[in-house]
């Protein structure tokens, strides 16, 4: 099972504003995720970012978390940017507030993160890495571009099956003002209230 405390934010999100446009958006990732589970094939979903340090994390961590929630199964989340730079920290205190356990593996100019959802699943390894990383599939994967900058800027992504852009407002423009923590956690909210969608269209 989940951890209680994100059992707990998933049960308040609020699927029902998301409005009919946003589901347009949405639509193709719910197509590929639907295909290989009717096929039992592994899904492979790399969310990609400028920088691989904010969204593209939210993305990856809500999504595997929230993938085991509706028991599909098979599900492998990754994240990239087109540079590296770091996990931002309010980025990992944003999850912990949600109830992910967050462990530091390794501490330097980017530093590794031990993200866990739930008791007996393998933690989620969070660090800023390049989408073609080899920590990353090279190819039979889904590429969400979760920032427009990285959507203009990766016309082609070489492995991958598909393309889609499902682009959020960057919480980024808040840093350093007395609205960081709320607009850190709407916009973790908000990516986790799509994704909650996107996973409970999927008949597995």
């Amino acid at each position: 099972m989940l951890f209680k405390t994100i059992q707990n934010r998933i049960n308040e999100l609020k699927v029902e504003h998301i409005s009919v446009d946003r589901k347009e958006i949405l639509q193709p990732l719910i197509d590929f995720i639907q295909i290989k589970a009717k096929d039992n094939q592994e899904i492979r979903l790399n969310f990609i970012c400028t920088h691989n340090s904010r969204r593209s994390h939210l993305a990856q961590v809500w999504a595997q978390a929230l993938a085991f929630h509706f028991s599909i199964e098979k599900v492998f989340c990754y994240s990239g940017g087109t540079e590296a730079t770091a996990l931002f920290p309010i980025v990992a205190k944003t999850l912990e507030h949600s109830g992910f356990e967050i462990n530091s593996i390794s501490e330097n100019k980017n530093p590794i993160y031990s993200i866990k959802y739930a008791e007996n699943e393998h933690p989620i390894i969070g660090f800023s890495k390049r989408f073609d990383d080899n920590f990353n599939p090279k190819e039979a994967f889904a590429a969400i571009l979760t920032c427009s900058q990285a959507d203009q800027g990766c016309p082609f992504i070489p492995g991958a099956e598909i393309r889609i852009p499902i682009t959020f407002e960057d919480p980024k423009v808040f840093d350093n003002t007395t609205q960081q923590a709320q607009k850190y956690q709407e916009r973790s909210l908000q990516i986790a209230a799509e994704l909650t969608y996107v996973f409970s269209q999927i008949n597995s």
